[in-house]
């Protein structure tokens, strides 16, 4: 079995390479090649702890199996312990053997970034020149070069609660990210940050809406990354009301777990029809992405385990490659 730090994945694979990756994990995924059973959550009141447990298959020519370890130890903090340890074991397919485990919590940011990159990459205008970015947390960074991947991008307005924790990241930022030539700007509010923006990816846990729909462009598109629970809701129900496309990472997953898309439709604001699908779906041409340069297009996703497994394999494939990581005997 090969085991991959995050340095090691870092050195093999690239945000672009992830981009493509996910693309191929939720064409498959609407293709109905995969399987996805239900997470499996145990709770261990013990130690204040729970364990979660992520499978996934894909089928066909490039076959993925194997199942992500989420862990969330809130105690762990004091312990100087990550707080949501995260491990990602691939098997093979074909005789069910362990071949590999990775960092689970950077295959979740790479992959997450990724999706939203593949998302923005579809649906946003071709010419977008203006980003805004909201949240600077773990997820932060996957989520900046993901849109900077995709679109030649002249400035990124980023805003936090935080503001010091903002300042911080658009430093950093600014240096690991030099050779996009794109200006990244610490701005006050949401406000300041979604006026005339063309791409806004908002990545948080917000149990409120992080910005203001009527503060949306036409044209726009709109990522909502961050929430993923009936509870959260960062994503205005007034710029779902205004939206000409809502399109999800999979329909099962955001209409069980997302509340900024759950609250419209509970509360009567749109039809179920106004959902379209999903986004494996527009790129195999089953339904419709963006059509003309007004239009605002809206991008939910929850996570799904396809992603992990598809994303994994392609990391491990290339570290096989270029002879990278640990080979330990079961």
């Amino acid at each position: 079995m090969i085991v991959l730090t995050k340095e090691e994945m870092q050195t093999v694979f690239t945000m672009e390479e992830a981009i493509q990756a996910d693309k191929e994990a939720l064409r498959l995924f609407s293709q109905g090649k995969s399987t996805v059973p239900l997470r499996t959550n145990i709770d261990v009141p013990e130690h204040g702890g729970q364990s979660l447990y992520m499978p996934a298959y894909v089928a066909g020519d490039n076959q993925a199996l194997g199942v992500k370890i989420v862990s969330i130890y809130p105690g762990n903090i004091a312990k100087n312990l990550p707080s949501v340890p995260a491990t990602m074991v691939l098997l093979n397919a074909e005789t069910g053997i362990a071949e590999a485990m990775m960092d689970g919590t950077y295959l979740t940011q790479l992959r997450t970034g990724a999706v939203q990159g593949a998302a923005t990459d579809v649906l946003a205008r071709k010419d977008a020149k203006i980003a805004a970015l909201i949240g600077t947390g773990g997820q932060a960074i996957s989520q900046l070069e993901a849109m900077l991947t995709v679109r030649s991008l002249d400035e990124v307005r980023i805003v936090d609660i935080d503001k010091e924790r903002c300042e911080q990241f658009v430093k950093e930022m600014s240096e690991q990210f030099a050779h996009f030539n794109t200006q990244l700007i610490v701005v006050d509010n949401s406000e300041a940050a979604v006026k005339g923006a063309d791409i806004i990816t908002s990545v948080t846990t917000s149990k409120r809406a992080t910005f203001s729909g009527e503060h949306v462009k036409k044209g726009a598109h709109i990522n909502g990354v961050g929430a993923y629970t009936p509870e959260m809701h960062e994503l205005p129900s007034e710029i779902i009301v205004r939206a000409d496309k809502v399109i999800f990472d999979t329909m099962e997953g955001v209409l069980a777990e997302a509340g900024d898309i759950i609250t419209p439709l509970n509360e009567g604001l749109v039809e179920r029809s106004q959902y379209q699908g999903d986004l494996g779906e527009v790129m195999l041409g089953k339904i419709l992405g963006r059509e003309n340069e007004e239009e605002i297009t809206v991008f939910k996703t929850v996570g799904t385990a396809v992603l992990d497994v598809v994303t994994a394999r392609k990391i491990l494939a290339k570290a096989k490659k270029l002879g990278v990581g640990t080979q330990i005997a079961l």
